[in-house]
């Protein structure tokens, strides 16, 4: 099975092409095995770059752990480099099917490639009920949330993936390796939820790292991202527009008026392979 390695800003992923791949009846065990770091590919997950009856290409996101998750904003933007780049559909403008829904991609194309891209991440879900948590709120805005032995702000945002956003004085490894993980499978979300802490700089600038539902701490995170524009809005920490610095890059972010979140950012093709065990 032919495979491409590509990220973006850092949130790397195995990507295949099944419009060309016979999969394996067992995608998690695939997932589980080419994603790690030691024995496998290497990568935050696996997506699986898919035909749609809806739209240019469909996108499968698998966490590292083998869990399918509803949206990947850095995987999204690679999917649509991928779809660009190798010949499935040429136009600066895509859509591509995910577990949010159908999503439009503008590429930025330099010597016939794509280098980056801007993706409607669509509006925010601010319902507790779907987001989902049991946190109280519509949306659930500086709400107390124990966990590690801490007690903490949060608000929570889902992007068609449930975000939990805690702003701080300062970024360290306390809470991101060790808050991180408990907030992920905190009983107040019955999906498991991402875990962003987030430092402001600016009304136009935030440093944050992510911990990842079933992936762990990965360099960049979309849609984590793009719910900590949300979060920062309405918290009225930031303007509506702003440059967000994770550990693989910087990525844009605007809340428009539309009330569509817009992300901006690199994609980045490494390189590709062969996966012997497939079948």
């Amino acid at each position: 099975m032919q495979f491409t390695k590509m990220h973006g800003a850092g949130n790397d992923y195995v990507y295949v092409n099944a419009f060309a791949e016979k999969l394996p009846a067992d995608i998690p065990t695939l997932a589980v095995a080419i994603s790690d770091r030691h024995t496998g590919v290497g990568g935050d997950g696996l997506i699986l770059i898919c035909p749609s009856e809806v739209a240019d290409a469909r996108m499968r996101m698998f966490n590292a752990d083998g869990s399918e998750s509803e949206m990947c904003g850095n995987g999204v933007r690679c999917v649509a480099k991928y779809v660009y780049d190798h010949g499935i559909c040429r136009r600066n403008e895509l859509k591509i099917e995910t577990g949010r829904g159908v999503l439009t991609l503008q590429l930025e194309i330099k010597s016939g490639r794509a280098e980056r891209v801007r993706v409607n991440m669509g509006p925010p879900i601010l319902e507790s009920s779907k987001i989902p948590t049991t946190l109280a709120g519509n949306p659930p805005l500086r709400q107390r949330l124990s966990a590690a032995g801490r007690e903490f702000e949060v608000t929570c945002v889902s992007m068609g993936n449930p975000h939990c956003i805690t702003f701080v004085d300062e970024l360290n490894d306390d809470w991101v390796l060790r808050v991180g993980p408990q907030v992920e499978k905190h009983p107040a979300f019955p999906r498991r939820v991402n875990a962003e802490f987030v430092q402001v700089l600016s009304r136009g600038e935030i440093r944050m790292r992510v911990w990842e539902r079933g992936s762990g701490e990965t360099l960049a995170c979309g849609t984590g991202a793009s719910a900590t524009c949300v979060a920062a809005v309405l918290n009225d920490l930031t303007d509506r527009r702003i440059i967000a610095h994770l550990p693989g890059g910087d990525l844009e972010l605007e809340w428009a008026a539309s009330n569509d979140v817009f992300l901006t950012g690199p994609a980045v093709e490494v390189f590709s392979g062969t996966w012997p065990d497939a079948g």
